[in-house]
């Protein structure tokens, strides 16, 4: 049997220990498995694209486990009543093969998507950074402003999205979290949000060329968090920003960041810094308080990876319900599949409770 982890199970992982202390969590197992970057065999995802959208598998693997992610994005389907991004992943044992844990990856992304983001930005911004304009407040928005909340004491979030719904739906969350001292402002435009703003995050959702950044509004100093830009033809920043000569550019993945980033727009030769290397020291993207630093986030399965194994650890360790699932056959002789068809099938309408007993 396999551990079926669904979004309900998440639902009370998360709440038994508060949004920010799981992304802070999930921050500090992701770092772990970036400063071991050398052990994990990578490649960029594998994308399938239609001229709705996309759908994309996410593996990593180390020396003792694998984990892929299926992920698609299709910025009509909220239109329909679905989720523009929805996710789900498997965690496997190397050494046989077997699944551990299907797990849900839908919250689980958004959560891990803030934990990049706010690991990234404590390396990349300046100290003291306390003011960050939310450009996109969809559905990754309340996870952004809850890691930087946390993890890097920003107090004023200054808001802008085109559809004016989606900031009354973020003001109406962050309202309702235990963020006592977090000044929200809205914002009229994209050039009010950002002024003064000491770090900037983008989130937009559309699959196209957007320039939602332009040159004349970034300010020395600042942290650029471009999340929204995520696959071929779809950006968030002007190319001149890039080019500003204190601009530092930190990737995830080289190969799969000129392919699907912010850098798409740049020459193949254009230099960017590893977030590898900047986390476990053996480069520095800031060598002063005035240049500008730009995490060009698309997305990495090692992160999947980690969140993967963070949830299925959590999952063994707390209490609550826990299901498992027959996906894997289960014989007397593995080298009889033929039997499953001679022997009656035990039907279940849902996943079967496991006992602390059998699995203990």
């Amino acid at each position: 049997m396999v551990d079926y982890i669904g979004v309900q199970r998440v639902q009370a992982l998360v709440r038994e220990q508060g949004t920010a202390r799981f992304i802070a969590g999930l921050a500090h197992e992701i770092e772990a498995d970036y400063r071991r970057w050398n052990v994990f065999t990578k490649s960029a995802r594998h994308a399938t694209y239609s001229p709705l959208g996309v759908i994309e598998l996410m593996p990593a693997s180390d020396d003792r486990q694998y984990a892929f992610k299926y992920v698609n994005g299709h910025p009509k389907n909220p239109a329909q009543g679905l989720l523009t991004v929805m996710a789900f992943g498997i965690l496997a044992d190397l050494e046989t093969g077997y699944p551990l844990a299907v797990a849900e990856m839908t919250l689980t992304t958004a959560l891990r998507t803030a934990a990049t983001s706010a690991l990234a930005a404590r390396a990349l911004a300046r100290p003291g950074s306390r003011v960050m304009a939310l450009i996109g407040n969809g559905s990754q928005s309340e996870f952004q402003t809850i890691a930087f909340y946390d993890q890097l004491g920003v107090r004023e979030v200054r808001l802008y999205d085109i559809d004016p719904h989606a900031t009354d739906k973020l003001v109406a969350n962050l309202a309702a979290e235990s963020l006592p001292d977090l000044r929200v402002v809205r914002c009229s435009s994209v050039a009010a949000a950002v002024a003064g703003a000491d770090i900037v995050t983008t989130i937009t959702a559309d699959k196209r060329n957007a320039i939602i950044l332009t040159p004349e509004m970034i300010r020395p100093g600042m942290h650029l968090n471009a999340v929204g830009g995520d696959c071929p033809g779809k950006t968030e920043l002007h190319p001149d920003i890039l080019r500003r000569t204190d601009a530092r550019v930190v990737v995830e993945y080289e190969p799969q960041s000129r392919h699907e980033g912010e850098v798409q727009q740049m020459p193949a030769d254009f230099p960017v810094l590893a977030l590898a290397d900047v986390l476990s020291g053996r480069c520095s993207a800031r060598s002063s308080e005035r240049d500008v630093t730009v995490f060009d986030s698309v997305g990495f399965a090692l992160e999947d990876f980690a969140a993967l194994r963070y949830v299925y650890r959590l999952h063994r360790q707390q209490r609550g319900d826990r299901f498992d699932i027959d996906l894997i056959p289960e014989l007397a002789d593995p080298k009889d599949l033929y039997a499953l068809l001679r022997t009656p099938s035990r039907a279940r309408e849902r996943p079967a409770p496991l006992t602390e007993v059998a699995r203990a």
